[in-house]
């Protein structure tokens, strides 16, 4: 059995968003920092960083809220380790008319579905933030 690392870290977020927490701690891994990042630029988080070393090392985000709401009003997990979803350029669509993003993982690092299909490229859905 596998543990979906990926899937605890958006719950840890989607959870901290419920309890109206300021900020969350989740373990580190490089690919949640990268996803962290994208959610940064994207304006659905404040800030993040990287607490601890070696083994205890943690991700530690900081939520956004705008006049007492969230900032991100549905985070859900898309490719699981029981069923990956790959999606080519053609068909990446748009979340929510444009105002979510997808977070891919591609051949040019986890990036967007805007960025991918200005790249030209797909690749495995991780998940979508509106």
């Amino acid at each position: 059995m596998s543990i979906d690392t990926i899937g605890n870290f958006i719950t840890i977020i989607r959870n901290g968003i419920m309890a109206s927490l300021p900020e969350v701690k989740a373990p580190y891994s490089n690919l949640k920092y990268q996803i962290a990042s994208i959610l940064k630029d994207e304006g659905f988080i404040g800030d993040f960083g990287v607490e601890g070393e070696g083994a205890q090392k943690s991700l530690k985000v900081v939520l956004k809220y705008v006049d007492g709401e969230s900032t991100i009003h549905e985070i859900t997990r898309v490719s699981k380790p029981s069923r990956r979803v790959y999606k080519g350029v053609s068909s990446l669509e748009p979340v929510i008319g444009g105002l979510g993003i997808a977070v891919i993982t591609t051949p040019r690092g986890v990036i967007t579905n805007k960025k991918a299909r200005e790249l030209g490229v797909g690749g495995e859905v991780i998940c979508t933030v509106w």
